[in-house]
């Protein structure tokens, strides 16, 4: 179950952009399980994807077609990743491709496709082609939780959030559907994201916003420190509110600002609903010399299966937080200098055990279905903050039983 998550209310509709979601057979239980975004003619389209050497299918093709023209249709397929597939995989998904162009009268270039599921599997092609005229067809604005059901695979909800705003005093909508809840550590994006906004930006300009954004929310989660083969973020900028964003002005600010917060809001809800999770963490460090050294200390912690699974149990066993700080390898750590707090209670100073600590405080702090880890290094100014989850019991079954 989520921690502290609910199924979204209905998003909000952007210009230019229309959505379907079909059961096209691919899960064995019949749910939704592909979708289709239509862009309109003109939207301009920035994309990341995952740097795992073995990237599936869909990422090879859609990182060609993107060089080639712009994007008109996504495809995005939930129940098989098309992962580890060889040349066959890669004819796959090229016909997907071919499929939307012959139904919505497009080049195959014009379609991206996105796959997730089990690796390892052939593609189900003949029920997937199959179902894709009736999801031109069925094309609507108001498509997007209906999109976002048909991504999932061990998800317990559908993510998705939107946000208006305005630009120079006219109106703009920004509206994004994610998916993840295992093989979460980013290494560019994460898991399967697309967000799209009816404001106009060039195509260099949108690209920088999405990987500024990204750089502050979906590169800080992580629920079991796996890189999947799959992951992709995607942003559309349809222009169809009429507004321009010129670059380098006070409207890009904002509208950055605004993007940050619905990609931080959709990353937070990856991590609650994170596979078997019961605790939402948050690890927090401060007075490191670099971003990057704050960082290592962050993941060392946020991933540390101990740790987490001393959060699962509301376990204060603060020295297996010590020990993760301990070996993330920061050249010339002063011990002395580090201070290791849940929430407001401070656990460790001056190299050890805090003398007025005691554990009943820190089971307290971690009774509750939030957990706040701060880590002060003592060395610099600089800082960040991870989120992540517990490792329950839930989280082995669910892997355990992922095939079956």
């Amino acid at each position: 179950m989520a921690v502290g998550l609910e199924s979204p209310p209905p998003l909000a509709p952007v210009t230019g952009v229309r959505l379907a979601a079909a059961a096209a057979g691919i899960k064995k239980d019949g749910a939704l399980d592909l979708a289709l975004l239509e862009l309109a003619p003109g939207s301009q389209v920035a994309a990341l994807f995952t740097r795992n050497a073995f990237c599936a299918a869909p990422v090879i093709l859609a990182r060609r077609h993107l060089q080639r023209t712009a994007p008109r249709y996504l495809l995005v397929n939930s129940g098989n990743a098309n992962a580890g597939t060889g040349e066959q995989g890669l004819a796959d998904a090229r016909a997907c491709c071919q499929a939307v162009a012959r139904a919505a009268g497009c080049a195959p270039e014009a379609v991206l496709p996105f796959s997730t599921g089990v690796i390892g599997e052939p593609l189900p092609l003949a029920a997937l082609t199959g179902a894709i005229p009736d999801l031109v067809r069925t094309l609507d604005a108001d498509g997007w939780l209906a999109a976002a059901r048909a991504i999932m695979t061990t998800d317990t909800v559908p993510k998705g959030a939107s946000r208006r705003f305005e630009l120079d005093g006219r109106p703009v909508t920004l509206t994004g559907i994610a998916k993840g809840a295992g093989m979460i550590r980013p290494d560019m994006a994460t898991m399967l994201v697309f967000l799209a906004t009816d404001a106009a930006l060039a195509p260099a300009q949108l690209h920088a916003c999405l990987q500024d954004a990204v750089a502050r929310t979906f590169h800080c989660i992580t629920v079991d420190g796996d890189t999947s083969t799959n992951d992709a973020c995607v942003l559309a900028a349809t222009g169809g509110s009429g507004v321009a964003v010129p670059a380098g002005s006070a409207a890009q600010r904002r509208f950055q600002e605004e993007l940050e917060a619905l990609c931080g809001e959709l990353a937070r809800a990856v991590v609650r609903d994170g596979e078997g999770a019961t605790k939402f963490i948050t690890v927090e460090v401060r007075g490191g010399r670099t971003e990057a050294e704050c960082r290592q200390v962050a993941f060392a912690v946020a991933e540390s299966p101990l740790v987490k699974t001393a959060c699962f149990a509301g376990d204060p066993n603060w020295g297996r937080i010590l020990a993760a700080v301990g070996r993330a390898g920061l050249p010339q750590l002063d011990i002395a200098a580090v201070r290791i707090h849940l929430g407001q209670v401070c656990l460790v100073r001056d190299g050890g055990r805090a003398p007025e600590y005691e554990e009943a405080q820190g089971a307290a702090a971690m009774a509750g279905p939030e957990i706040h880890i701060r880590i002060e290094l003592g060395r610099g100014q600089a800082c960040t903050r991870i989120w992540t989850c517990d490792l329950s019991y839930d989280y082995v079954r669910i892997n355990a039983e992922y095939r079956t």
